[in-house]
């Protein structure tokens, strides 16, 4: 038995005798399907929000309680100093820049080259080199 995918929706496999899907049979008879409500996780009441397990209102007093909660926690982390064991940065020793070679030290970020200057230099540095080894031979 070999299966073939619905000639209507092309969703559904179905066996080759078959014409159409169940669901596409459904439909076309004009039957609706209804999926389950589902209800809250919480109060099992009421019906969930699109998305999530939980109906509006328990949705609404969570985010409340986490409010209350997070602003308690604010004000704990305000009073509590915390020690990481790094340095103060007054303790931190300046870097010696003298020792680096000038090649090595970017340009300023002020000095800012268009992209035809950039390609320009680029193309004299070939033909410079080109002429170097063409003297070399």
């Amino acid at each position: 038995m070999r299966f073939v995918k619905c000639p209507r929706c092309e969703l559904n496999y179905i066996p080759e005798t078959e014409e159409y899907c169940p669901v596409c049979k459904r439909e076309m008879k004009g039957e609706r399907h209804e999926d389950p409500v589902e209800l809250c996780s919480i109060c099992n009441e009421n019906p969930v929000m699109p998305g999530r397990d939980v109906c509006y209102e328990c949705y609404k007093e969570m985010t409340q309680q986490q409010g209350r909660v997070s602003s308690e926690d604010d004000v704990e982390t305000e009073e509590q100093e915390v020690d990481i064991g790094m340095e103060d940065v007054s303790e931190i020793e300046e870097i010696d820049l003298g020792d680096i070679p000038e090649s090595d030290v970017s340009e300023p970020m002020d000095d800012q080259i268009s992209l035809e200057e950039e390609q320009s230099k680029e193309l004299e540095m070939d033909m410079d080199d080109e002429e170097s080894e063409f003297e070399d031979n």
